[in-house]
């Protein structure tokens, strides 16, 4: 089964393409194009050498390229891996998969249908980012692709494990029953994969903490694994500090702005989803990389956004080691979580007394795939670079099996 797995922006098209067996999986390429609809644009294919599947094996081709629309960018690469003799057209893709965001309910896995559209253009509103180009990159594969089966695996999914007393906000009921406002979660295909590779890591460790740490962030509690709490909720702009949303916030602000600023509903809630966050709170563009930078060259903002996003993990950490009931381990991931070993070290700090342990010396020089604790610590730390594509693909390989068991 060839299974493309495609993560839309909305001036850019990424993929990953997996043949997927009973015997496992295999990466064949991954690329995409950016600045579509625009000038200066970049196409990028990799093909994987056969057996292989490390991305720093494969070869590697860009040029520059510009593409009117991502209809034009889709049809190309699709062209260019048949040309590369990688099984990809029509005919031999056997479904397209997206890891789509938010649809209320609809999950964890489904088929791209005319009402799941409509769900996703419903909670619009709420995941602004993400569900406007993932319904409008589906309508187009649809027209690119009309034989080709289209399956969403909605982020939301993983997190239906998630008993009721965390799944909903003090409101009232028909809040949640008519209009779909609850806590949902996200980053389900990191959570997901992170739970899949611990369980074959480390059998016996029943109770993980995933901290999926990037431009976007949340931590999940998960016993045997499964999601029983995370961070996020409504939408993907609350829980942790984000690059530049901004996580946690009072609704009552709102107030107080519209009355001291002049500044209406709309424009608060815009600026909050883009120009908050650790951008906002260290001066920076919200990437970890410039904000560290910044802090080490004396910025007291840059210093206080980093002192804030771990004091924010750390109060998740805490609310989770309670829940689980202390935790067998305890997971890094995402571009912050894999790459920058400070935050892991004051994330880590003084947590002694819950059996958590770091070791320095293995903390400053992981690399891929790694543990971090030291001897003699209860809770095992791992560094984990996740592989939401991958999930995806095993998602929608499933998916389409049941369906043809029918």
């Amino acid at each position: 089964m060839i299974i493309l797995v495609s993560n839309i922006g909305s001036t850019s098209f990424k993929f990953r393409l997996f043949e997927m067996t009973g015997d496992g999986e295999r990466q064949l390429a991954y690329g995409g194009a950016d600045r579509i609809g625009g000038a200066g644009g970049t196409l990028t294919l990799s093909v994987c050498p056969t057996g292989r599947e490390q991305a720093d094996k494969a070869e590697k081709r860009t040029e520059s390229r510009s593409f009117a629309d991502h209809g034009e960018a889709v049809a190309c690469v699709l062209e260019q891996l048949a040309a590369a003799g990688v099984p990809a057209n029509a005919e031999k893709l056997d479904a397209v998969a997206f890891k789509a965001v938010l649809a209320g309910d609809v999950g964890p896995v489904a088929l791209v249908d005319d009402k799941l559209l409509e769900r996703m253009e419903y909670f619009a509103s709420v995941a602004p980012a993400h569900n406007p180009p993932y319904v409008a990159a589906m309508r187009m594969f649809r027209k690119v692709l009309p034989g080709t089966p289209l399956v969403a695996a909605m982020e939301t999914g993983f997190h239906g494990t998630i008993p009721r007393r965390r799944r909903f906000y003090a409101v009232p009921p028909e809040w949640a029953e008519k209009y779909g406002v609850r806590k949902y979660g996200f980053h389900g295909a990191s959570h997901r994969y992170i739970a899949a590779r611990m369980a074959e890591l480390v059998p016996q460790a029943k109770r993980v903490i995933s901290c999926h740490l990037g431009g976007s962030s949340s931590l999940c509690a998960m016993r045997d694994g499964r999601s029983v709490a995370t961070s996020m909720g409504l939408s993907p702009q609350s829980g942790l500090p984000q690059g530049t949303r901004v996580g946690e916030f009072d609704p009552f602000a709102f107030r107080l702005l519209a009355d001291r600023a002049g500044m209406g509903a709309e424009e608060v809630l815009d600026a909050l989803g883009r120009d908050c966050g650790l951008a906002a709170l260290s001066g920076t563009g919200g990437d970890m990389r410039d904000i560290c930078e910044a802090a080490s060259g004396g910025s007291e903002r840059a210093k206080l956004a980093i002192e804030i996003f771990v004091t924010a993990v750390r109060d998740y950490l805490g609310a989770y080691l309670v829940e689980l009931g202390g935790t067998d381990a305890i997971v890094f991931t995402g571009g912050i979580g894999e790459h920058q070993p400070t935050l892991r070290r004051e994330i880590c700090r003084n947590l002694e007394f819950a059996g958590i342990r770091l070791d320095e010396g293995k903390n400053d020089s992981a690399e891929g795939e790694c543990r971090i604790d030291a001897d003699g610590s209860q809770t095992q730390i791992w560094v984990i670079p996740t592989n939401e594509e991958l999930i995806v693909a095993r998602q929608a390989a499933q998916l389409l099996k049941e369906v043809s068991d029918k």
